[in-house]
């Protein structure tokens, strides 16, 4: 693995380009129909008062629709315009509360086996407005590691936008799922980092290495390296507790 450092810029995010005005348009409107936003078979707005809200053209519009339509949240009539596909899941996996260091331990090994998939199916349908995500992300994680700090929404905010970069709606909603079961994980690790001196910078050079293996398409390198990574993570948080008997 390349060693890097928090100060300078990351080069895996090299070469991305940020969203444009279709990607945006698309993101919100994911969020929105995702959220409960709209009814199943709800009919959306028309490009026209679309277009109006997000102060964008037709054609902007146009594109996002046709994205949502290509990750089957919408479907179309003709003559009629676009309409939801399925109800978004204000509770979309029904987790209950996280109740103890038993559950954390278990949304750990669940995240072990779903996450690392992700990764691979990012790495082989990578798209442009896909990786500036990530590599958006990635970003905040290195301006807080430069200032010996830990952003628990920046790193969720990698592990979601991979989810989403694998084209696979499935790995998303479960994650959105998980967000405040892994939020309590990724607070304990951010402090189990700053105990050792270069903890920060090791585990923000694993999330460059896995985004470097999806923005080059290797889907094994990004599945093993994801593994990796959250093994590392959860061996932080338990095995000193284990073996203190904690």
């Amino acid at each position: 693995m390349t060693d890097r450092t928090p100060q300078a810029a990351p080069g895996s995010a090299a070469g991305v380009h940020r969203k444009s005005l279709a990607d945006d348009v698309f993101q919100k409107l994911m969020r929105s129909i995702k959220s409960g936003a709209y009814g199943a078979d709800e009919r959306l707005p028309t490009e026209h008062d679309l277009a109006a809200e997000f102060q964008v053209s037709r054609p902007t519009i146009r594109e996002a629709l046709r994205r949502l339509r290509e990750q089957g949240l919408i479907y179309s009539r003709r003559g009629a315009g676009s309409f939801i596909r399925q109800a978004g899941l204000r509770e979309p996996l029904g987790f209950g509360h996280l109740e103890s260091i038993s559950d954390l331990e278990r949304c750990y090994e669940f995240r072990v086996t779903l996450e690392p998939e992700a990764a691979a199916q990012a790495a082989l349908r990578r798209t442009r407005s896909g990786l500036a995500a990530i590599a958006d992300a990635l970003d905040l994680m290195r301006d807080a590691t430069a200032q010996s700090r830990h952003r628990e929404d920046a790193d969720f905010a990698f592990h979601l936008a991979i989810s989403e970069a694998s084209g696979n709606q499935y790995f998303a909603t479960a994650m959105q799922a998980l967000k405040d079961h892994i939020a309590v994980g990724m607070q304990f690790h951010g402090v189990s980092l700053k105990a050792s001196v270069d903890g920060l910078s090791a585990v923000y050079a694993e999330h460059c290495a896995i985004f470097d293996a999806i923005r080059d398409g290797q889907s094994d390198t990004a599945r093993d390296l994801m593994r990796r990574h959250l093994k590392g993570s959860r061996a932080r948080l338990f095995d000193g507790r284990r073996q203190t008997g904690g």
